[in-house]
């Protein structure tokens, strides 16, 4: 007599394999799970094809908002049929399945609790207009541009720091705001617990310093003319930054504000420090500073300016004269 493998058992309907009963799985459970495991195939053939759609019919760079909304679009669809989709095939009337869904849920929200937060992060971001894709952002303790914002991540390419803060976590070898290479993957749950910086969403400009000493005695008022007109060549002053700054003044309660340069002087023990203030867009700022610098010093050497520096005295003592032979050795 042959033993059989698998079977039903008549009385619960339920599947046995070697005459042991599997508990819960029954032919019309193996039928629903088939069918859930067609719909997410179809569902996700669907996005799939929706996606080559959208590339094909939009074009364009992949940082345009409307494909980076259509793509948001198709992803949102697709979640939601195959949620309204699986719901439907496992809950049937008459099926009391309320307390397994309680502890399910409960389950569920406290072992994905970072991934809840960070799915909730998703529409708070794209609700509260925080960044978009394209923005130049710091978050999550990463500088650079975003290049992709997903429902539970968000991707930058990173790019490096000024000298002022090269030294911070993580460490890195750009001394500027250019690109490093590296893409780096940030949770959106990130927004809840830290600052975000947004450098490009409304003002796609930022306040930039540079800092010359001078000695005391140098010609302090040709100094401060010539970092003046070399801002004035190279920064931003046209009308396009201030409509901007207009705009932000009618959104926000901020004070006044200047986009015009201006040299501010602090006195120290060694020199006369001469910080100029200038307002460069939010990109290409490396070029712009570069363009200043070079400006300022050819002007002060045509001046005959130079940049004051710290000095040392060095005091050499001459060498002793070697002792003569039995000559009395001084007391202690």
């Amino acid at each position: 007599m042959t033993a059989c493998i698998a079977q039903t058992v008549p009385s619960d309907s339920s599947v046995r394999i070697f005459d042991v009963t599997l508990v819960g799985v029954n032919p019309t459970t193996g039928y629903k799970l088939l069918m859930s495991v067609g719909l997410i195939l179809i569902v996700l053939a669907v996005r799939q094809g929706l996606l080559m759609l959208g590339r094909r019919t939009l074009r364009g760079d992949i940082s345009d908002y409307r494909r980076f909304w259509a793509r948001q679009g198709i992803y949102i669809m697709a979640a939601v049929m195959m949620t309204l989709g699986l719901f439907s095939i496992w809950v049937t009337p008459g099926t009391d399945i309320s307390t397994g869904i309680g502890l399910l849920s409960a389950g569920l929200a406290f072992a994905l609790q970072r991934v809840i937060l960070s799915f909730a992060a998703y529409f708070v971001i794209l609700r509260g207009n925080t960044f978009g894709v394209g923005d130049r952002i710091t978050m999550g303790g990463v500088r650079g541009d975003v290049v992709r914002l997903g429902f539970l991540k968000t991707t930058v390419m990173e790019m490096g720091q000024p000298p002022s803060v090269a030294r911070d976590d993580p460490a890195l070898w750009v001394n500027s705001r250019q690109y490093t290479g590296r893409l780096v993957t940030i949770t959106n749950g990130v927004i809840f617990s830290e600052p975000v910086y947004n450098y490009s969403r409304e003002f796609p400009y930022i306040w930039e310093e540079i800092v010359v000493p001078i000695s005391y005695d140098a010609d302090r008022s040709s100094a401060e003319r010539i970092m003046l007109d070399a801002a004035r060549e190279h920064a931003v002053t046209d009308e396009a930054a201030e409509t901007a700054l207009a705009g932000m003044r009618s959104r926000y309660a901020m004070s006044e504000a200047s986009l015009e340069p201006a040299v501010y002087w602090r006195l120290t023990d060694n020199w006369l420090e001469m910080s100029l203030r200038f307002v460069v867009p939010d990109r290409g700022v490396r070029e712009v500073k570069d363009a200043v610098s070079r400006a300022i010093m050819n002007g002060l050497d045509a001046r005959g300016i130079g940049i004051a520096s710290a000095t040392y005295d060095i005091l050499v003592r001459p060498a002793l004269a070697p002792r003569a032979t039995g000559a009395q050795e001084p007391g202690p």
